[in-house]
């Protein structure tokens, strides 16, 4: 389906503004600069002004598994993106390569309201906040040496991957992949894959054992 774009200059967070207006149904909205960004778990979001993407759409809510939605969704951006070898970090942030190290490049978010699936997306474009405390470093696209496109192009190739979430595009990697050892608030263990419903599944001290997006928090390797 085609949705309407809305874009605004400003606006407290692109979710919210979906969130109180019900009455505009099924559309998007992209925003210049968000004063209230959120990500998961409650994190802020930095959302300079024109430094980034920020844009939500409410859309049907799919059939598909609730941990697979927002890693369908995130693969439909990275294949809009500028193809540089993107990648995917469990459960659905998105990752680049810079100098050999992995950063991260964006976020996206969903929740459901009725019948509508609202989904928040933040891609850091030709600027990224200084974050030195988390697991991975925040960069933006420019930071990667490719061209960035402008917003509002972005959006709407955005939006016609997620037009069709029933599909899987293909991403540049997966982290963490099988095999490698990873850390998370309470736990540690080997990555077993990704399962088909969106859970990871690891080897941790007390067995096998499938996590959930909303069961951890500071997914990190091993180590760090």
């Amino acid at each position: 389906m085609s949705l309407p774009l809305i874009h605004l200059a400003e606006v407290d967070s692109t979710q919210a503004f979906l969130r109180r207006h019900r009455e505009l149904g099924f559309c998007a909205v992209l925003a210049d600069a968000q004063l209230e960004g959120r990500g998961r778990q409650g994190n802020a979001w930095i959302s300079a002004a024109g430094a980034g993407l920020w844009l939500s759409a409410a859309l049907p809510v799919p059939e598909l598994a609730p941990g697979l939605v927002l890693q369908r969704a995130m693969a439909a951006v990275i294949a809009a993106l500028p193809a540089c070898g993107l990648g995917l970090k469990w459960p659905n942030d998105l990752l680049g390569l810079r100098d050999g190290r992995r950063v991260k490049l964006g976020g996206i978010l969903g929740e459901r309201s009725g019948d509508r699936l609202i989904l928040g997306l933040g891609v850091n474009l030709s600027a990224a906040p200084d974050l030195p405390e988390r697991a991975f470093p925040a960069a933006c696209l420019g930071d990667l040496g490719v061209a960035v496109p402008s917003s509002r192009d972005l959006a709407r190739a955005i939006l016609l991957g997620w037009s069709d979430l029933a599909s899987a595009p293909e991403v540049g990697f997966r982290w963490p992949a099988e095999g490698e050892a990873i850390a998370w608030e309470g736990g540690q263990g080997v990555c077993l894959g990704w399962e088909p419903d969106g859970r990871l599944k690891v080897a941790a001290a007390t067995g096998i054992e499938r996590l959930s997006a909303g069961e951890i928090r500071g997914l990190a390797e091993a180590g760090r």
